[in-house]
């Protein structure tokens, strides 16, 4: 958890750096319990990746309204129930046997797949999502991005501790 941890640290870190009150904005939520976590799990019928675990142990996720910071990049990190609400609009909206063949050979070749966690957003119906179901060639838990609009999906990090290091790494 210690890792986890030192990434929120060096988040709001960076963040204050180019905006005074950006920790305040953050509007984090206190961290998740185990209840959460099996909550979650049963519900998409997947087993979460530890690093996800620790970082929400932390803070689980941010609590939405005008105003507030994206955590990384433009995306506000979703709280555990956020993410099981996301998960089923995007289940009823998105058929997963619909072939895409835009996609890096990491992931399976689908426009929606059920065993994806839509972890954050941009709040224009884009999610970032943790991949709980790779092809062989790809790593459980590599982090990808779900455009609603555009059938490109490509791994972001293998991991959540490498995706948020690549974006706090980025110039702004």
């Amino acid at each position: 958890m210690y890792q986890a941890e030192s990434l929120w640290q060096l988040i709001i870190e960076k963040g204050i750096s180019q905006e005074a009150d950006f920790e305040k904005k953050l509007n984090r939520q206190v961290g998740a319990r185990d209840e959460d976590f099996q909550i979650l799990e049963s519900t998409l019928g997947i087993k979460l990746p530890e690093e996800m675990k620790n970082f929400y142990r932390v803070h689980n996720g941010q609590d939405w309204k005008v105003g507030v910071s994206s955590f990384v990049r433009n995306l506000t990190l979703s709280p555990i129930a956020q993410i099981i609400d996301n998960w089923k609009f995007i289940q009823e909206e998105f058929d997963p046997d619909d072939l895409e063949l835009d996609a890096d050979n990491e992931i399976r070749p689908c426009l929606w797949n059920p065993k994806w966690v839509p972890i954050a957003e941009n709040g224009g119906g884009d999610y970032l999502c943790l991949d709980t179901d790779p092809s062989e060639a790809g790593v459980v838990g590599q982090v990808l991005y779900f455009w609603h609009d555009w059938g490109n999906r490509s791994v972001e990090g293998n991991n959540l501790y490498e995706f948020i290091e690549i974006c706090l790494e980025e110039e702004d």
